[in-house]
């Protein structure tokens, strides 16, 4: 699910549009590039997320799952992308 594109289904951030960064057990590390950077993610339960079922743009996703430091740019960026459909 890293780098899949998602909405937050509650809590006082609900409707909000992320981007997951990470997974650990039962919850999504999510970042939107503005409020959440990268650096701090917003922790928050599978539960309470809704998938789109897009996903960033190759070079991104690529560095999502290698590992390799993202910056808060690339992330709103490709929200930015997404919008513009």
């Amino acid at each position: 699910m890293i780098g899949h594109l998602a909405t937050s289904r509650a809590g006082h951030d609900k409707d909000r549009l992320y981007v997951i960064v990470a997974r650990e057990g039962d919850y999504y590390f999510l970042c939107d590039g503005d409020l959440r950077p990268p650096h701090k993610p917003k922790k928050k339960r599978i539960r309470h997320v809704q998938l789109i079922g897009e996903t960033v743009e190759e070079t991104l996703l690529d560095k999502l799952l290698a590992g390799r430091k993202v910056y808060a740019e690339e992330i709103k960026y490709a929200l930015k992308q997404y919008r513009a459909k």
